[in-house]
């Protein structure tokens, strides 16, 4: 294998940045390519009216996702990218991942939809969260003063829809670990870290 392509996947609020710091604190030279990071720098730095120019500047994003990780995968680097993966990802990162020789690891986070749910919430009020999750229309240094009724808050019923029918609970590609995070205190991230260095050593040999 020329490298290794770590997708953490799984549903939201299952604390994928987290343990991508944790990997990152063990493999420092992996490359970080996130979905969410380059969204946020499209909507900071153009902006959108609507959902339909909201949900125009995802597609764009998830464009130089790829080309990033093509990118990337030319240089032969390990690489880490952390978002709930699903079915409309698939064939793009198989078909990189194949052309370029990489294996893929996939660390699938699941649990509770409630508790979940409640990080969820607590993470969207959170004023470091950039607002343009939550609302249609957003220019850079918009404020929300109540962004539990900001238009695309999402709701416990939307947010268990999008977890029950976009197959974040089986997305797998290659190797699968999978972690239930329904409890933070009972997840042995030290586990978690052995097996995925032991795919890391495997891709050497």
């Amino acid at each position: 294998m020329r490298g290794t392509l770590v997708l953490l996947a799984g549903y939201p609020a299952t604390g994928k940045s987290y343990l991508r710091n944790l990997i990152l604190g063990r493999h420092p030279k992996m490359a970080v390519i996130s979905q969410d990071e380059i969204k946020e720098s499209l909507w900071d730095a153009e902006g959108f009216n609507n959902i339909e120019e909201k949900t125009s500047l995802e597609l764009r994003a998830w464009e130089l996702v790829y080309a990033r990780l093509s990118r990337t995968m030319g240089m032969g680097r390990d690489i880490i990218s952390d978002y709930p993966f699903s079915e409309k990802q698939r064939f793009r990162l198989q078909e990189l991942a194949r052309s370029n020789g990489y294996q893929v690891l996939t660390v699938r986070l699941v649990g509770d939809i409630d508790v979940l749910y409640a990080r969820s919430r607590s993470r969207d009020l959170d004023p470091s969260r950039n607002v343009a999750h939550l609302v249609s229309k957003y220019h850079r240094g918009d404020v929300v003063a109540d962004r539990e009724h900001a238009d695309c808050f999402v709701t416990l019923d939307e947010f268990r829809k999008r977890c029950t029918t976009r197959g974040y609970d089986t997305f797998c590609l290659g190797k699968l670990i999978e972690v239930d995070v329904t409890d933070y205190s009972k997840v042995d991230y030290g586990v978690i870290l052995t097996q995925i260095d032991d795919v890391l050593e495997n891709e050497k040999k």
